[in-house]
């Protein structure tokens, strides 16, 4: 059975959690611009209580965003520092693929319904993916966007579902573009979370989906696009 640690500080919360023996722990704090000071010291009191050294754990994961380009670089940074200093791979989950495992997780979804997941991207933007509920778990309908909340409605996965099949979740859901969507319910609030990661990392892990400490990346999504457009210009 796999040991996991899973780490996320995409946005403002440090979240980190543990697969033990099929057991989860779990450590969440809001933490705004602390996350250097508080990571490191949540991660090595989590271990040390329940009796787990670096060099036990099978893989790390980590929240690649997309979220705060800040957080996710110290996210990054310290997952790279432990798996090097043990030789460990590490797994790469993403951030709104973690929030809709969340609302699964939570029961806000029920079976073949879509999640709509969006985090404010700042500057008029959002990041926003589908997903869709389907035998208990959150398979992606859609790649993952940064764009206009007024680009995200017209999107043709959300034409054909009916309000009652949909769910909202992230706090990108505060602009009035994605407010006049009509679904089920809308849980703003709902943030990333390290637990809802390790089924994802097991997965990964099983699949043999991990990334040496060295060639891991985080995923901010604009950096992505701006080279596509360039692409595409050339």
């Amino acid at each position: 059975m796999s040991t996991i640690l899973a780490v996320d500080t995409s946005c403002d919360a440090c979240s980190i959690a543990l697969l033990k023996d099929g057991q989860v722990y779990a450590e969440f704090i809001q933490a705004p611009r602390q996350h250097s000071q508080r990571l490191l010291p949540m991660i090595d009191a989590l271990l040390k209580k329940h009796s787990v050294d670096l060099s036990d754990l099978d893989a790390i994961a980590y929240g690649r965003g997309p979220g705060s380009f800040t957080g996710l670089r110290i996210c990054l940074s310290v997952v790279q520092g432990l798996a090097f200093s043990v030789d460990l791979p590490v797994i790469p989950v993403s951030t709104l693929h973690t929030m809709a495992v969340g609302a699964v997780n939570t029961g806000l979804a029920k079976d073949q319904d879509l999640i709509l997941v969006a985090l404010d991207a700042r500057m008029e933007e959002v990041y926003w993916s589908l997903y869709r509920l389907q035998d208990g778990q959150a398979v992606p309908v859609t790649e993952e966007f940064v764009c206009s909340p007024s680009d995200v409605p017209g999107h043709g996965d959300l034409g054909f579902v009916a309000a009652q099949n949909l769910i909202k979740v992230g706090a990108g859901c505060h602009y009035p573009a994605l407010e006049g969507i009509d679904a089920a319910s809308e849980i703003r609030e709902l943030l990333p979370r390290a637990e809802h990661m390790l089924g994802l990392a097991q997965y990964a892990l099983k699949e043999g989906q991990v990334h040496m400490a060295e060639n891991s990346q985080p995923v901010y999504l604009r950096d992505s696009v701006a080279w596509k457009k360039r692409q595409r210009i050339r």
